[in-house]
C-alpha cells in the first residue's frame, strides 16, 4: 500500500481564505441578467443643470437644431452625465422613509449606488469605489432611457491596506437604452473591507 502525499495546509489568513468562492467566480456574471431602469428619461432641464457648474457651452447640447445640424437626431447629454441616468429612484411614493434615524450625519437605511449584493464574498462594514472607466458606444440624446445589465466580475484581489483587510474587485456592465442597445460598457473598481482589529491578529 502506497502513502499517498498529503496536501499542504492552507497557511493563509482566514481573512483571504474568506475570499475564495469570490475569486473562484472571476469571470462569472454575478447579476439575474434584469436590467435596472434609471428613475427618469434623459431632459433637456438635466442637461442644463448638469452643464451650468462646467460652463459647457456646446449647442448640440442645448439646441435640437444646432445638434441636427452637426449630424445628430436631437440634443446630446454630456458623455460624463450618462451614468446619473442609470440610477434609480432613492424613494418612491409608498414606500418607507430613508432616513430612519436623526442623529447627526446619519445615512439612508437603503441606496442604489450602495454595495447591496457584493457577491459570495464575506460581508464587511468598509466599502468605497476606487476608480470607474466608460467606453461610450454612440451618443445618448433627449427622450431615451437608460439603465445597466450585467455585473460581471473581471478579478477580486484579497488585500490589506492601512485601513482594513478585503478584497478589490472589479466588475464591468452595460449601460442600455430602451432601443434595445448598448450604449456605454462600464468598469467600476471597489474595495470592501472590515477594518483592523483592534487586537492586532493578523490570522
Amino acid at each position: 500500500m502506497t502513502n499517498q502525499p498529503q496536501a499542504a495546509p492552507d497557511e493563509r489568513p482566514h481573512w483571504v481564505r474568506a475570499w475564495d468562492d469570490m475569486v473562484a467566480l472571476v469571470g462569472t456574471d454575478l447579476s439575474d441578467g434584469q436590467i435596472r431602469w434609471g428613475a427618469d428619461r434623459v431632459e433637456p432641464g438635466t442637461i442644463r443643470r448638469y452643464l451650468e457648474p462646467l460652463e459647457l457651452g456646446s449647442p448640440i447640447h442645448y439646441d435640437e437644431a444646432a445638434a441636427r445640424e452637426h449630424g445628430f437626431d436631437g440634443i446630446v447629454a454630456p458623455a460624463t452625465s450618462v451614468l446619473t441616468y442609470t440610477i434609480p429612484p432613492m424613494w418612491s411614493p409608498g414606500e418607507e422613509t430613508l432616513f430612519v434615524s436623526a442623529d447627526r450625519d446619519a445615512q439612508p437605511a437603503r441606496s442604489p449606488i450602495n454595495n447591496e449584493d457584493p457577491g459570495p464574498g464575506p460581508r464587511t462594514t468598509g466599502f468605497f469605489a476606487t476608480d470607474i472607466a466608460v467606453d461610450f458606444l454612440r451618443p445618448v440624446l433627449v427622450g431615451g432611457r437608460l439603465g445597466i445589465r450585467g455585473r460581471r466580475l473581471l478579478s477580486c484581489t484579497p488585500k490589506e491596506t492601512r485601513v482594513g483587510r478585503g478584497a478589490f474587485s472589479t466588475f464591468e456592465s452595460d449601460i442600455v437604452s430602451d432601443r434595445g442597445d448598448v450604449v456605454a460598457r462600464m468598469r467600476t473598481s471597489t474595495y470592501a473591507y472590515d477594518p483592523h482589529p483592534a487586537d492586532g491578529d493578523a490570522r
